[in-house]
């Protein structure tokens, strides 16, 4: 399958548009856990047999959750570049509020990993249908 990756600058847009629009300390902590977690999906999908677009979109999320490479955000940023990659490959997430925020704190304690966030995405994202 041929994926549509996010651009480094997208990720770092979603992040500063998070902290513009909710507060926090701008700025990358650690550029090589930063590159670490964009580069995950991308070694899954190259190397990983072959991985879902949900799994894709969860690795992203895990990678940027856990790796922690921003100052501050990174929960906010995580969630919505799995959101976006899914999005620009022709899927649409449909979670409630509720149950994005408690996904993605589940993720960052530890209490469900890569296939949990996976699974999440797959029971509550749809097939957009008006793509071209």
């Amino acid at each position: 399958m041929s994926w549509h990756w996010l651009l480094d600058a997208v990720v770092l847009a979603i992040h500063d548009e998070q902290i513009a629009e909710h507060g926090g300390s701008t700025g990358i902590r650690d550029a090589s856990l930063l590159s670490s977690a964009l580069t995950r999906p991308k070694n899954q999908a190259q190397y990983g047999g072959e991985p879902s677009v949900f799994d894709l979109a969860a690795a992203y999320a895990y990678g940027i959750i856990r790796n922690h490479p921003f100052v501050d955000g990174n929960k906010r940023t995580g969630f919505l570049t799995s959101y976006v990659f899914l999005h620009i490959n022709g899927w649409q997430l449909r979670a409630s509020e509720v149950e994005a925020v408690n996904a993605v704190l589940a993720l960052a304690a530890d209490e469900i990993v890569e296939p949990g966030f996976s699974n999440l995405l797959i029971s509550n994202s749809f097939m957009q249908t008006d793509r071209k």
